[in-house]
C-alpha cells in the first residue's frame, strides 16, 4: 500500500505529496534516466527539452515495466533539467505531468535546476523509486 498526504502544517503543493509512505517491503531504485535512445545517443536538436523529456519518460516507462511496477508505484521522483529558467523548467514539469508517466509524480517529488549532466548535450534525468508488490 502507498499512502500520500501533505500536512496542514506546510504549503499545499501542486499536484506531488509532502509525504509517501510505503508499506510494501520490496522497492525498486532505478538508475536515473537519461535522454538516450537504443544506439545511446541523446534524443533531439541541442536545447530541445521536450524531445529529450519524452525520451526520459519513454525510458522511464520501459525501466518501471522491466521491474514489475507501474507510475502508480512509484514513491519517490527527483527531475534534474539543466536550465536555472523556472519557466524551462515548470515546462518540463507540464509535460511530466500530462504524459503516461505523471501518477510517478504524484509520490514525494523533486524537480531542480542543475549546471550540467552527465552527457553532452544532456538537458533532462529522471530518478525514481518504485514499491513492488511482494513476489
Amino acid at each position: 500500500m502507498i499512502e500520500k498526504f501533505n500536512p496542514p502544517t506546510v504549503h499545499e503543493p501542486s499536484g506531488y505529496s509532502h509525504v509517501t509512505i510505503s508499506s510494501v517491503g520490496r522497492l525498486a531504485h532505478l538508475a536515473g534516466q537519461c535522454p538516450l535512445d537504443l544506439a545511446g545517443k541523446v534524443v533531439g536538436d541541442p536545447g530541445d527539452f521536450a524531445a529529450q523529456t519524452e525520451q526520459v519518460i519513454t525510458n522511464c516507462l520501459a525501466v518501471l515495466e522491466a521491474a514489475g511496477a507501474r507510475p502508480a508505484d512509484v514513491v519517490r521522483s527527483i527531475v534534474y533539467v539543466v536550465s536555472p529558467d523556472s519557466a524551462v523548467l515548470s515546462g518540463v514539469w507540464d509535460q511530466l505531468s500530462e504524459s503516461p508517466l505523471a501518477p510517478a509524480f504524484t509520490a514525494a517529488s523533486t524537480l531542480l535546476g542543475v549546471a550540467s549532466l552527465g552527457y553532452t548535450g544532456q538537458l533532462i534525468e529522471i530518478d525514481l523509486t518504485a514499491a513492488l508488490a511482494e513476489s
